[in-house]
Parts: C-alpha cells; sequence; structure tokens
C-alpha cells in the first residue's frame, strides 16, 4: 500500500473545489436580484468548465443568472456544471486510491436501458419548485415556499419508478422546513444544500435515473464488514464484501443494503431488530460467515440487490484473513455518472503495522512509515462493541477510507486488538445477528421493550 499517497496533494483538485464553492455561495442569497460577489461566483463555474462540451452552455446560464433572468434551463445547465465539476473530483481521488491499494478497477458496463419515462409532469412540478427554491436562496427559504414540495412528493409516491426523486425531494424540503425561516438561520449547511438541491434537479430531468437492468452472480460472499448508518427517522446498514465467482474468475468489491424505518425511541442495538428480518446477511456478517449465493442479482456499480431467496449461510470465515488473501485482487466498483461525488467513496482497506497517536483535539490517528491517516471514530455505531477505545490500543484495523474536510480519513470497521493477553477481532456489525454480549443483550432488550410500547399505542389508534 502507497501510504506516501495519503496526503500527497492532488492535481486541480484544490481549484475545482473553490469553482464549486463559489457557486454554492451563490445560492444562499439566491438568484433572484444577484450582487457583484454572486456574479464573480457564477462566473467561477462557467470558467471552471470552458474547454468542455458544456462551456458555451454554462457561459450562457451564468450571464442569464448574474443579470437575474436565468430560466429553468439556465438553472439545470448550472446544476450540470457543477455535478459535472464535483465528478471531477471524485474521479481524481478515486484514482489516487487505486494508487494507494493497488487494486485493479472494474470495466463499466452500458448494457440496454428501458426507454420507460414516468411522471413527465410530476417532475416538471419538481424542477419548477426547485428553480423557486434557488431564486429564493437559503437565506430566503420560509413556510409557505418549502411547503409547495408536499404536492409533489404525494405525487410521485404512488409510482415505484419515482420513489428515489421522492424520497430525496422529501427528505430536503424536512431539513429547510425545519430551518425557516431562512433570514434568522446563524448558519447554513452550504455545501449540504448544494448538493442536495443539485442532486434533485438533475433528478427530474428525462432518464437521469434511467438504470440498466442488473445482471446476476453465482459464488461466495465473504463479509469484510457492516457500516451502520442512523438517521432520526431510518436506519440503514450497508455490509461491504468480497464476492468469489462461482466460474473462477477475478473476485470483486460488492456492497450489500438493506434500511428501515424507525422512531426516534430505536437506538444503539436496538436498531438491528429493525434490520435483521429484512436480510439474512446481516446475521452473517454478524457471526463472521459466509454465504453461497445462487442468482443474485447485482447492478453493474456493485450494489447486490439482495434476494434472502437466493443466498444460504455457509462455512465460518475470517474477515480479516479474507482481507489479507484476496482483498488486494478484487476489482472496485465502478461508479454511474451522477453519484460521481466524493461523499460516495468509501473503499474497504487492511491497514497493519501503524502506531496509534492522538491529536490536540483528542482525534486519533495512524502513523504508517511517516505517514499519518486521521481515524473517524465518530463514525464508529454504538450499536456494536467496537468502541474509540479498541482501535486506539489496535494493531490492524480493516475499514473504509473516505474523502472528507479536505482529507483521506479511515472509518474504522473492525479491529484486531489485545484483551487480557488474548489477541481478538473486533467488529462493528458484530450485534447484527444478535449477540451474548451484556451489553448488547440489554440495550435489545431495552429497545424489545419500547417496540412493543409502540406497537400496542398504534394498534390502539387504529381501533380507534
Amino acid at each position: 500500500m502507497r501510504t506516501d499517497l495519503f496526503t500527497d496533494p492532488v492535481d486541480g483538485l484544490d481549484e475545482a473545489l473553490s469553482a464549486v464553492d463559489a457557486f454554492d455561495r451563490a445560492l444562499v442569497s439566491g438568484l433572484l436580484r444577484p450582487q457583484p460577489e454572486q456574479a464573480a461566483g457564477l462566473a467561477a463555474l462557467a470558467t471552471a468548465v470552458a474547454g468542455t462540451p458544456l462551456a458555451a452552455l454554462v457561459a450562457e446560464a451564468a450571464d442569464k443568472a448574474a443579470a437575474g433572468s436565468a430560466g429553468e434551463d439556465h438553472l439545470v445547465a448550472l446544476a450540470a456544471a457543477r455535478t459535472a465539476l464535483m465528478g471531477s473530483v471524485h474521479d481524481a481521488l478515486t484514482e489516487r486510491v487505486a494508487d494507494i491499494t493497488g487494486r485493479p478497477r472494474a470495466e463499466r458496463n452500458t448494457p440496454e436501458t428501458t426507454a420507460d419515462e414516468p411522471g413527465a409532469n410530476v417532475l416538471a412540478a419538481a424542477r419548477a419548485w426547485l428553480c423557486d427554491l434557488a431564486r429564493a436562496g437559503w437565506q430566503g427559504i420560509d413556510h409557505d415556499l418549502v411547503a409547495g414540495a408536499a404536492p409533489v412528493v404525494s405525487a410521485m409516491l404512488p409510482d415505484l419508478r419515482l420513489r428515489r426523486q421522492a424520497t430525496l425531494l422529501d427528505g430536503f424540503a424536512a431539513e429547510l422546513a425545519a430551518s425557516c425561516p431562512g433570514a434568522t438561520l446563524d448558519r447554513v449547511p452550504v455545501r449540504r444544500w448544494a448538493d442536495l438541491w443539485t442532486r434533485a434537479l438533475l433528478l427530474t430531468l428525462p432518464g437521469a435515473a434511467r438504470t440498466p437492468a442488473p445482471s446476476t452472480v453465482t459464488g461466495r460472499l465473504l463479509p469484510l464488514g457492516v457500516d451502520l448508518q442512523e438517521h432520526a427517522t431510518a436506519v440503514q446498514a450497508q455490509v461491504h464484501a468480497v464476492f468469489e465467482p462461482a466460474d473462477g474468475t477475478q473476485p470483486r468489491l460488492v456492497r450489500a443494503a438493506v434500511s428501515a424505518p424507525k422512531p426516534d425511541t430505536v437506538v444503539g442495538a436496538g436498531l438491528w431488530q429493525l434490520l435483521r428480518p429484512r436480510m439474512s446477511l446481516l446475521a452473517a456478517a454478524g457471526e463472521c460467515r459466509a454465504m453461497e449465493l445462487d442468482g443474485m442479482p447485482v447492478t453493474d456499480e456493485g450494489d447486490l440487490v439482495w434476494d434472502d431467496g437466493r443466498a444460504r449461510t455457509g462455512e465460518p470465515v475470517d474477515p480479516f484473513g479474507t482481507a489479507r488473501v484476496i482483498l488486494a485482487t478484487a476489482t472496485d466498483p465502478v461508479t454511474v455518472p451522477l453519484d460521481r461525488h466524493p461523499a460516495r467513496i468509501a473503499v474497504p482497506v487492511l491497514l497493519e503495522g501503524y502506531t496509534v497517536e492522538v491529536e490536540g483535539d483528542g482525534r486519533p490517528v495512524f502513523a504508517l512509515a511517516g505517514h499519518r491517516l486521521a481515524v473517524d471514530t465518530d463514525r464508529i455505531p454504538t450499536a456494536g462493541p467496537l468502541t474509540p477505545e479498541a482501535v486506539a490500543s489496535s494493531g490492524a484495523c480493516l475499514g473504509l477510507l473516505r474523502w472528507d474536510a479536505g482529507e483521506f480519513v479511515l472509518q474504522p470497521l473492525a479491529v484486531e486488538t489485545t484483551v487480557r493477553k488474548k489477541a481478538v477481532a473486533v467488529h462493528a456489525g458484530a450485534w447484527a445477528g444478535g449477540t451474548t454480549d451484556k451489553a448488547g443483550a440489554r440495550a435489545e432488550k431495552a429497545a424489545t421493550d419500547s417496540v412493543a410500547v409502540l406497537r400496542e399505542r398504534a394498534g390502539k389508534l387504529l381501533r380507534a
């Protein structure tokens, strides 16, 4: 592993992000009556894509927006330019990750896709609402403006083909509603809201959400770790794994995710109760067992469309052994064009032979061969036995290499450490399939009680 590349600068990265930031700042005050500083931000975006096929279109859009007369097509062009720049940052960083790990990348296939284009009218309504948001700016939002998303989301939700756009729009509108009125905001999440606005706007275009039909795979799945992501009203577990095809071709990195709505009273280890019945892979990952897949659908990006009927639990496997023997030869998945964003980077890696240092803010850092890599212990879920203390005393770490706040960071999924003079492996997802651990068992029981009470109350409401 090329540890020296963790901190080496990436050519052009700062310039691309600077142009994105300039445009994002223009959205804060809105594009209805742009000021000179906002016009400069729009010009910076246009300059950044000069020499590309977008150049003329974006230059015209930036001029119109600076004059306060941008139409829908102009705002779409600006969103496309911003997405292209973030995509270029993503590509540069994934190339750097490939240089660090030395792993090959999969080739992109271009299979035919369906020409079905659902909900043209409701997508146009969503696009109009998003354009109104850009004109008002984040400081100009109010409850009346934000409420305009509700009928659009309601019209989208019954159509499964529009569920992706509806979910994004609903979540974005909820964030904005919680921040109204925008004029009183002390702090605006500039990058995040610009990301959500850009993505939502482009997903309203014909063909933007079109995806190729998944292929199928047969072979052995070797889990590496579980990334648990929790929101106030939802939870998702994503299992990262190595897949060995039955035909003996090159192994590949894949993912399988399961999500569920949740009440805010269910936290910690209780989250697994919401997810466990929906995917047998969680139990296998928690118990460190392989799974045998037979005709499991998989997307070109390495996401398994999980079907319990196409999988059966196999023999015990050691994720660290998998990482040491197979991970270096597994191909990294590709990323679809609209998903190319630095925040999407989450690459499984194995680090060994490091020493742990602690920075002034208390954040641990792995020092390897004279080079340093920050460790993001804030991403360690409380729904498992892995702790920052275990990471600090570890000698090997299996984790996800991410890009955050201008640097590479490591999110631990599992570590090898010493407990009572014995070498043990501690996994963040060890409680995914159930646990006899005292702390985990107590948390599970508390969650069971909470869920039972909520179900009883819901039943009474339905009977009333």
